[in-house]
């Protein structure tokens, strides 16, 4: 009789593109700096010292765990650069110098390091680390407060902030070029949607991300926004203001990507993807926070394991006559 073996595998993710880490992480880094740079000419000297603050303080925490618990040092895998750099980008550029420490904490240590490292956290670390921070300390990320050090003009303030609180008659302030081009108060490295986009498709291209991931959270966030403002055109905005604005072309293509959060499987992958656009929507629209890209990544990140187990039938199946 046949005797059938059976392997044990760890969970996602399974595909490799052909590079090392550290060369997939320094291109990664590569395509944020459009969406960085410009943040930091956008804000100043501060934005630059939150970003190069948070990269050095994420691979000190790496190479400091790795000393308590006597493992290699790995920070030359880039890693926690990696998740520094998107860490920094989430940032206001106002944000104190212990928070930026405090959030990079969270994001190597509580995120990543004590599930194992590199490849077991089943949460983006950035994302933890962004959820913690705002949460703890909500003021940090009212980024219209930013408005008397920056010195920008009314139409360059927080624009989901402004639709939040002020009501939806702001939106026709904004233009879908000025969003595009960066002039919106925000995140130092989310204001620069072209720059963001274009380091996407960068991404995509050498096959550090899988672009169906980006294509299902953009159509999930472009169906849910255009049905709430097919409902109500004056109180909701469009589909493409939520599109060019807060976190959501970040989580598009820097944060629902994640490799080890985020499906390997094609079907998986186009559920995850619409899940967390349709979710960043709901929370926007319905719920208590400006923007809902952290919250949604999360819950689509927890629920990655069970989505990730859709596939064909004949997958996975032993042969019923080889074992009779």
């Amino acid at each position: 009789m046949f005797k059938q073996n059976k392997f044990t595998v760890s969970h996602a993710p399974f595909w490799h593109d052909g590079d090392s880490i550290n060369t997939m992480n320094l291109n990664i880094m590569a395509a944020a700096l459009p969406a960085t740079l410009f943040g930091v000419m956008q804000f100043g000297m501060a934005a630059l010292g939150v970003i190069c603050l948070s990269i050095a303080s994420a691979m000190a925490w790496e190479a400091l765990f790795n000393f308590i618990s006597k493992r290699p040092i790995t920070i030359h895998d880039y890693n926690a650069a990696v998740i520094g750099i998107i860490f920094g980008m989430m940032l206001p550029a106002t944000i104190p110098w212990w928070a930026v420490i405090t959030g990079t904490f969270v994001c190597i240590v509580v995120g990543q390091q004590i599930f194992g490292g590199i490849g077991a956290n089943p949460f983006n670390p950035a994302i933890i680390g962004i959820a913690i921070l705002s949460l703890s300390w909500k003021i940090f990320f009212d980024f219209d407060a930013a408005l008397v050090n920056y010195q920008f003009d009314f139409t360059a303030l927080s624009p989901l902030d402004a639709l939040k609180h002020q009501g939806p008659e702001v939106v026709g302030l904004f233009t879908l070029t000025s969003l595009l081009m960066g002039n919106q108060i925000g995140a130092i490295g989310s204001v620069f949607g072209a720059g963001i986009i274009l380091g996407g498709i960068y991404l995509i291209i050498r096959g550090y991300i899988r672009w169906e991931v980006s294509v299902a959270y953009i159509a999930g966030i472009i169906f849910t926004a255009l049905i709430f403002n097919m409902v109500d055109p004056v109180k909701y905005a469009s589909p493409m203001f939520h599109l060019l604005t807060g976190y959501t072309l970040l989580g598009a293509f820097f944060l629902a990507t994640e490799s080890s959060t985020s499906p390997v499987n094609i079907i998986p992958m186009i559920i995850y993807g619409i899940m967390g656009g349709v979710m960043t929507i709901l929370i926007r629209n319905i719920g208590a926070y400006p923007d809902g890209t952290v919250y949604a990544i999360l819950l689509i990140n927890l629920i990655n394991p069970l989505i990730d187990k859709i596939r064909p039938k004949t997958f996975g199946k032993g042969c019923n006559q080889c074992v009779k």
